[in-house]
């Protein structure tokens, strides 16, 4: 299923009237990201390889030591039919992780999900061009699905005067929505946040104020 279609237009919209709102008094602007993965992790197919070939080699083993007692098989004890095993338990390792993610997520280390989940959102702060408002105040609330990571990344106007316990209570508040099954509300709350947050630091709306970026939730290009 595409991205986008996991949300309803309702979804949508309830998203993009929460930005509305939360700007509505303040003057920066926030920009709800969320992207389907942050990496394509080949090295998670070149593990799964690993391991579907050391599993058949094993399991081979274990039907020679403790199964097969008929040393006249012939075909068990065959070179080129263990190779042809192994190779094919290394070939179905390398494929299954494209289709089970929890599989290959447990085949890439914490480390490099979070490298990767922090480089795509850098990204993404430049291609939504969070940056480009007049005051430097942008904010980019950012989801990676396949990661189960947020982040909340603010320009350089804001993140001089906003403790970073600020923005890590907002991620741990979206993520605990996420995980219940709640993202648009979860996402709702955190954009309202934000605009809080705004306000309590001095970053009211003034009259020539105008709405620099989109209010509307972007997704993965």
């Amino acid at each position: 299923m595409n991205l986008k279609q996991k949300f309803s237009d309702s979804d949508l919209q309830r998203i993009k009237q929460a930005v509305k709102d939360a700007e509505d008094k303040i003057s920066g602007e926030i920009v709800p990201v969320i992207v389907e993965r942050s990496g394509h992790y080949v090295e998670g197919n070149y593990r799964g390889s690993l391991v579907g070939a050391s599993l058949v080699f094993l399991f081979m083993i274990v039907l020679d030591r403790y199964i097969i007692t008929d040393a006249t098989n012939t075909l068990y004890y065959d070179p080129v039919f263990i190779f042809i095993a192994v190779i094919i338990g290394g070939v179905l390792g390398a494929i299954l992780p494209n289709f089970i993610d929890p599989l290959k997520k447990s085949l890439i280390s914490q480390r490099h999900l979070d490298y990767s989940t922090r480089q795509r959102a850098e990204n993404a702060f430049l291609e939504e061009e969070v940056f480009n408002t007049r005051h430097r105040t942008g904010i980019m609330i950012f989801i990676s699905f396949f990661e189960h990571e947020v982040i909340v990344m603010a320009d350089k106007g804001i993140s001089k005067v906003v403790e970073q316990k600020q923005w890590d209570k907002i991620v741990a508040d979206l993520i605990a929505h996420i995980r219940s099954g709640k993202i648009v509300e979860g996402l709702e709350a955190s954009i309202k946040r934000c605009g809080e947050i705004l306000l309590e630091k001095g970053f009211y709306k003034t009259d020539d104020d105008t709405n620099e970026l989109g209010d509307e939730l972007r997704f993965d290009r």
